[in-house]
């Protein structure tokens, strides 16, 4: 097997793998429970909290809570700031190309009498800093933009962003940094919140967090007990939120020789399908070197794709959290792209596991695909 999904989930390491199973026999207590075992799991627990804020340079000014994924942090910091604050103003602010988790809380809140704006993104599928300036306004209480987008790896300027937002004492910065994390260098000190899953970064499904400003409140979405301070009921799954901690310490601890590496797969795969002519490549030429985003003018992606993986090959149209029923990709519609474009996308994107053999393995294969699948009737 060729894997080349890596945005949609990673192989778990496998020292995360043997720590998650070691801690589920031996540590197994409810890190909630007043006995001493479950204070020694609280224990673990709160020391993996620092040390997670340790490694992004959060500890001093911002808290983490332990979520199950990205996608219940992004509701939690979206629908918490929006619930929160509603005397400040219902003025919200998100980006046209953000992944579903966030946009569909956004849309949920519109339905609840909010006021959404929703910033259109340049031809490189990036929001213009004089964009996010210009819609600023008084009453705007959250801004949640992306640091990378999922389907295109295009980077956004959150620092800029950031300095934006603050001139607004009432308004908070979120950012979903699911796709930054462990593969592009960023400064996050400047957030009031971000969220990510530890899935993508070599850790396991089911676990992730929300950090925020240590001065912040959110409403929690959930009822129950006073978990994770009072901001999300349920136990808190100790062993994958330790193994995550040991995911994120392992990839940032790689990052420079991780990114150099697939820098290189990456600029081949670029070179090898801007040959073919109906290929268009999508992604900017800045985007992070771990996703390529392409699109077949003359044949369908989802006929492309399968084929790939009736071969043993594995990448992915659009984002894996709507690809079942998205025909079309909007992140793709938002640059400007064309209706064909939009419906034949194709995304490759790779982790340290990677190699350049794979890279040309899948080249040739995919160089076959295409001369032995019909085309063009298929397109639209």
């Amino acid at each position: 097997m060729i894997y080349f999904d890596n945005a949609a989930t990673t192989k778990p390491y496998d020292e995360v793998l043997e720590l998650f199973a070691k801690l589920s026999k031996e540590q197994f207590g409810n890190s909630s429970s007043a006995h001493f075992y479950g204070r020694e799991s609280s224990k673990k627990l709160e020391e993996s909290r620092e040390h997670i804020l340790s490694l992004l340079g959060l500890n001093k000014t911002h808290k983490l809570v332990f979520e199950s994924c990205a996608s219940e942090a992004n509701n939690s910091a979206i629908k918490g700031v929006a619930y929160h604050y509603a005397n400040r103003g219902k003025r919200i602010i998100t980006t046209e190309v953000e992944h579903p988790s966030v946009l569909n809380a956004f849309r949920a809140l519109e339905n609840e009498g909010y006021q959404v704006v929703y910033l259109p993104v340049n031809s490189d599928g990036v929001v213009e800093p004089k964009v996010l300036e210009t819609s600023m306004t008084k009453d705007t209480i959250l801004v949640s933009i992306m640091s990378v987008n999922n389907e295109t790896g295009a980077i956004f300027p959150i620092s800029k962003y950031a300095d934006i937002v603050h001139k607004y004492p009432k308004c908070f910065f979120h950012v979903d940094a699911t796709q930054s994390i462990g593969k592009v260098k960023m400064d996050y000190t400047k957030c009031d919140m971000l969220s990510f899953s530890s899935h993508k970064i070599g850790g396991l499904k089911g676990n992730g967090v929300l950090i925020m400003k240590k001065t912040m409140e959110i409403t929690p979405l959930l009822d129950g007990g006073e978990q994770e301070t009072g901001l999300r009921a349920g136990t808190v799954d100790l062993p994958g939120s330790v193994a995550m901690d040991l995911a994120l310490t392992t990839t940032l601890k790689n990052l420079n020789a991780n990114q150099t590496k697939a820098k290189e797969i990456k600029q081949y795969l670029r070179e090898e399908l801007s040959k073919i002519d109906e290929v268009v490549v999508n992604s900017p030429a800045n985007s992070i070197p771990f996703i390529l985003n392409i699109s077949l003018l003359d044949h369908k992606a989802s006929v492309v794709l399968e084929a790939l993986s009736q071969k043993g090959i594995c990448v992915s149209s659009v984002s894996a959290c709507s690809s079942k029923g998205e025909p079309i990709s909007y992140v793709l519609s938002a640059m400007g792209k064309d209706e064909v474009a939009s419906r034949n996308s194709i995304r490759i994107s790779l982790s340290h596991e990677n190699t350049m053999e794979e890279a040309k393995e899948f080249i040739s294969t995919f160089n076959n695909v295409l001369s032995t699948t019909v085309g063009r009737e298929f397109v639209k």
